[in-house]
């Protein structure tokens, strides 16, 4: 695991408010008040990905201020992007006015910049407790973001919706981060940081329609993660080929397997598709739900509808036949 997990209920009633604020005080130089301090219920995990820290949060209504002395004291400059899941998010920038945004929406901040802000909950929890606000956050030096400054800091303070594209893609990551957060090593805290700081920097062009700006590797880490998205989704459709991926994208083939290569070495965008599907199949003929499918019909629903060549692939990638699989797998839940 990288990073620190909080939890409220692992630390004294009265202790709570303040191990959460001081959490976030690392990177958002942020004072922290709320009128349920006095039995904080929050969750927050810190991941730290190099010089880029992810976190995920979960709180009670909170009003935030970042002070123009703060500020002062800052030693360096950041971006701060807050991304809602849960509840809404007002904020007042000194120089700017003031935005809200809700879920599934990503507003833009800067530690050089004084600001203050509110975050609301949906509704009342249970027993009369305060609704939940929750989001992630990504904290990245503006001196690493791949894109002049001049045109990124036009996207301070505004509200931007993740429910598509480049935004799409930034979410999913952040949100997997999170359900892999336990298996990460200290190792993959660098590669992981540069994936953010891609995505991010590709979310910020998008915004500003300014995509030559960012360098060839940015976009090339991009492009990758929208073709193996795309190859997830269509998994079923048995004409999912790798020309049929490259037209979808407006790239050539031979594009199309240099970007993969660079992303996936030794490993082909056709070998991609068999392998997830046949894992799709394998994870299928294991489930107690779907015993009485037949086999080719669960082939088919992935996208290899001609029997004797999925029996083929299938023996060659996990040593039995997929009636011998299914077999063996439900023996072993009996």
């Amino acid at each position: 695991m990288i990073g620190t997990v909080f939890r409220s209920e692992d630390v004294p009633a009265g202790e709570r408010f303040d191990r959460w604020r001081e959490l976030i005080d690392r990177t958002r130089a942020n004072e922290a008040s709320s009128d349920h301090a006095a039995d904080f219920r929050a969750e927050l995990r810190v991941t730290e990905l190099g010089p880029v820290t992810v976190w995920r949060t979960s709180f009670p209504p909170v009003r935030f201020r970042r002070s123009a002395r703060r500020v002062r004291q800052a030693d360096s400059e950041f971006y701060h992007l807050s991304l809602l899941t849960h509840g809404r998010l007002t904020q007042s920038r000194e120089r700017g006015g003031t935005t809200t945004v809700g879920a599934d929406d990503l507003i833009v901040d800067s530690s050089w910049q004084a600001c203050e802000a509110s975050a609301f909950a949906s509704g009342q929890a249970a027993e009369g407790r305060p609704g939940v606000v929750a989001g992630v956050g990504v904290d990245l030096p503006k001196s690493l973001l791949p894109l002049p400054p001049r045109q990124a800091e036009r996207l301070l303070g505004h509200g931007l919706s993740v429910r598509n594209g480049t935004g799409a893609l930034l979410a999913d990551f952040l949100t997997g981060l999170e359900r892999q957060a336990d298996t990460l090593r200290p190792a993959d805290a660098a590669r992981l940081g540069t994936v953010t700081l891609d995505l991010v920097a590709a979310f910020f062009a998008h915004a500003l329609d300014a995509e030559a700006a960012l360098p060839p590797e940015s976009r090339h880490e991009v492009l990758a993660r929208r073709i193996r998205t795309y190859m997830s989704q269509h998994l079923p459709d048995p004409e999912l080929t790798p020309g049929a991926i490259a037209a979808a994208h407006h790239i050539s083939l031979s594009h199309l397997h240099r970007v993969f290569g660079e992303q996936s070495p030794g490993e082909t965008v056709a070998a991609r598709i068999r392998s997830q599907r046949l894992e799709k199949i394998r994870a299928d003929l294991a489930d107690p739900a779907l015993r009485t499918c037949p086999i080719h019909a669960l082939a088919a629903r992935w996208g290899m509808p001609h029997a004797s060549q999925f029996t083929r692939a299938f023996r060659a990638a996990y040593g039995l036949s997929p009636r011998e699989y299914r077999q063996q797998a439900m023996s072993e839940q009996h």
